[in-house]
């Protein structure tokens, strides 16, 4: 199952997706966890100092690799300089698994211990002094969304993305990949504003959308909520003296976790998993390969210098019993 936490920044999106990751561990789910937001705070909610956080690698840092990985033995790539991070997989490419072990997983993830159970955590990496005025963000967040791409997760498997706050999140096909997209919204009208914008531009895509209100402190922010929201409001989170704990470094074991915040976890938990019936992988190939050719004929044909369109494979349809080619 593949997971976003979206929402305006300050919302406590990244807080609520290291909880979730946490929830899920705990209830020893395979999970791996991903910062896709420019500002790269996941490993920190998941217990990593400032060292050990700085020493993550960067996806982006590694997308050669990735790509030469990726496109395995696939005639219709015939080099990973012609893949852009839209590309979609065919017969021939190489497809990761969530639980396995492989080359991406090795260069691109590292193990994080959670009081008895571990996840493998992945990041974008770190907007830097040398991308200031001549890259875009999204070039490195390209990294996960071919990795999403040629993923293919079961049942009881997770992959949750910290996704960058607001609306940048649509600057790519990145939002059509998830099986479910938690908003994280605060009860006032900025927050209720980045749920209107996030809803209108997915609603023509199906995503499947819940909001989780934040910081909400008494009946009144419940009532706002519910109606600004309405059916969309899933469940809401109050104070935590076991996450302002987590914030000072000094977390305690996942157990005490507050009830009530663990009773909204275990909500969102049955709601991922509920939205497994809904899969429709077809669907899934389709917008993956619309969102290619569309990127192909604004920039991508002229950044690489073929057609890009030869790239996708009419007769491949991505699902969880898609075989792959091993590595030589």
């Amino acid at each position: 199952m593949k997971i976003a936490f979206v929402g305006k920044g300050g919302s406590g999106k990244t807080t609520l997706s290291s909880l979730f990751i946490r929830h899920l561990a705990a209830a020893r789910v395979p999970v791996i966890a991903v910062d896709a937001d420019i500002n790269q705070h996941l490993g920190a909610a998941l217990g990593l100092d400032e060292a050990e956080a700085a020493t993550l690698p960067a996806m982006g840092a590694h997308l050669p690799l990735i790509k030469d990985y990726l496109r395995g033995t696939n005639p219709r790539i015939p080099s990973a300089d012609s893949m852009i991070k839209t590309t979609p997989p065919g017969e021939g490419s190489r497809l990761l698994r969530v639980g396995e072990d492989n080359l991406v997983y090795d260069t691109c993830a590292r193990t994080v211990e959670l009081d008895d159970t571990r996840v493998r955590l992945m990041a974008t990496g770190p907007f830097t002094e040398s991308d200031l005025g001549v890259a875009c963000y999204h070039s490195k967040v390209g990294a996960v969304e071919l990795c999403l791409n040629h993923l293919v997760d079961g049942r009881k498997e997770y992959v949750v993305v910290d996704m960058t706050a607001g609306s940048d999140s649509f600057a790519s096909g990145m939002f059509t990949r998830f099986d479910m997209t938690f908003l994280v919204a605060e009860p006032t009208r900025k927050g209720i504003a980045v749920y209107r914008q996030y809803k209108e531009y997915a609603r023509d895509f199906g995503v499947p959308l819940k909001v989780v209100g934040n910081k909400v402190q008494g009946p009144d922010d419940l009532a706002f909520l519910r109606a600004e929201a309405g059916d969309d409001l899933l469940v809401t989170v109050g104070h935590s003296d076991w996450v302002r704990a987590m914030e000072k470094g000094r977390p305690t074991h996942f157990a005490y976790l507050e009830q009530a915040n663990r009773r909204a976890l275990e909500t969102l938990h049955d709601t991922a998993d509920a939205a497994y019936e809904r899969r429709d992988w077809e669907r899934y190939t389709r917008q993956m390969v619309h969102f290619h050719l569309k990127n192909a004929e604004s920039w991508g044909n002229a950044k690489t210098g073929v057609d890009l369109a030869a790239q996708v494979d009419p007769a491949f349809v991505l699902f969880e019993g898609a075989a792959t080619p091993q590595p030589a």
